[in-house]
């Protein structure tokens, strides 16, 4: 099935742009130092698995490692309570830029507030080695509250794009009952 899909860019070029979330944090937030491509794959099949993510589905075990292993990119978990609640990459680019590569919560989490902490670390991080620029993308078929987050954080569109997205026809989730919901 062909669905029309909106990917949206967004983009932080001064630290000063950051709105971090004013809630006491309940997430500890700790760097993934050990490359897992298990962990990798858990959390980017997990996390989107109700939003459409699938570029990453059909990697075996050997591109997740080489993935995990980049030296450009580092892996942060959300922790609450105990449990892994989201994650974050962080790829470093050519000319001092960081991109938050890939974000998010467990289904789990959801609705509690933590999305906006877990944006705030991720800007944090991003932040760390002074970059020139902070940017991220989204598009139409992520979490509707995705862009709103990211706009409310300081992050500026600074282009849109619109295509064609082949889709299986059904669904792919996280539960064999979801589908039947959608």
């Amino acid at each position: 099935m062909d669905q029309l899909v909106q990917d949206t860019f967004l983009e932080m070029t001064e630290q000063s742009q950051a709105r971090f979330s004013d809630r006491e944090r309940r997430l500890e937030i700790r760097q993934a130092k050990t490359p897992c491509p298990e962990l990798s794959r858990f959390f980017y099949t997990t996390v989107g698995a109700d939003w459409g993510w699938r570029d990453r589905l059909d990697w075996d075990r050997s591109r997740w490692l080489t993935h995990a292993s980049r030296s450009d990119l580092t892996t942060w978990i959300g922790h609450h309570r105990g449990n892994p609640a989201g994650d974050f990459e962080l790829i470093q680019h050519p000319k001092n830029e960081v991109e938050i590569l890939s974000f998010g919560l467990l289904p789990t989490f959801l609705g509690q507030g933590l999305g906006k902490e877990l944006l705030s670390a991720a800007i944090e991080c991003a932040w760390q080695g002074r970059p020139s620029r902070v940017r991220l993308s989204t598009c139409s078929m992520d979490h509707p509250r995705a862009l709103p987050n990211y706009e409310a954080a300081g992050f500026a569109i600074f282009k849109t794009r619109e295509g064609i997205a082949s889709l299986p026809d059904h669904a792919n989730t996280l539960w064999p009952e979801s589908q039947t919901a959608k």
